[in-house]
């Protein structure tokens, strides 16, 4: 192993949220990938670390709300499905009495009883979500792509949806072409989640830097109006 490959070792072991910085490109045909990828990743790291300062306040604020309104932990975790079919921990305010991560995985409807009072009010503003920022620095996340569900919703429309497991071609996002799309909430039938899948692939088809800042430009007015939200 020669001086630079050692170097880069070092580097993804010790900071491992700036792996994908510092690939080198040689040749042409390499360049414009390579210079893709590099860009969306450190949009990925500047602006999540940015926000995260930004929004401290906020994030101590919802924490003690949270272990103040309801017994159990602040965070939950549940294992996702991430680039190329890679199980993750994803990180989520609680907004719920329970921590559901197993086979049978009920999603979220409107007055569902397993909701906090403060989780009520996390979720209709995707407050919830915030932690998130986390798993981008962390690198098994994006701040776009499409949105990771739960392994048994994998394994269900996965098995009766046709192009379901293209999603896993990119990272999994924050938000989303078709969240932005209003495509958010539970897909109480096949149709509803077909419709999301085919945002999710038109994305993953048409990934560039520019197609991820017009995203994230919409994503707060989509926020604003929290339509299937629950």
């Amino acid at each position: 192993m020669n001086r630079q490959d050692t170097s880069e070792a070092v580097m993804k072991a010790v900071f491992p949220a700036f792996d994908g910085f510092g690939q080198i490109m040689t040749g042409a045909a390499a360049e414009a990938p390579a210079l893709v990828v590099d860009a969306k990743r450190v949009l990925d790291v500047t602006a999540s670390a940015l926000l995260l300062a930004i929004l401290s306040p906020l994030l101590a604020l919802v924490t003690l709300a949270i272990a103040l309104d309801s017994p159990g932990p602040v965070l939950f975790a549940q294992r996702r499905t991430g680039l190329n079919g890679k199980t993750f921990a994803i990180f989520k305010f609680r907004s719920m009495h329970v921590m559901e991560d197993g086979a049978d995985v009920k999603q979220a409807a409107k007055g569902d009883a397993r909701i906090t009072r403060v989780g009520r009010i996390l979720r209709k503003l995707s407050i919830d979500e915030l932690p998130q920022l986390f798993n981008v620095l962390a690198g098994n996340m994006s701040l776009v792509g499409p949105r990771p569900h739960a392994l048994a919703h994998d394994d269900y429309y996965g098995a009766h949806i046709a192009n379901y497991a293209r999603r896993f071609a990119v990272k999994p996002g924050i938000t989303g072409w078709a969240q932005v799309n209003g495509s958010r909430g539970p897909t109480p039938t096949l149709d509803i989640m077909q419709a999301r899948i085919d945002l999710d692939d038109w994305y993953v088809a048409n990934a560039g830097f520019g197609l991820d800042l017009l995203i994230l430009a919409r994503t707060p007015l989509e926020v604003l109006r929290p339509r299937n939200a629950h």
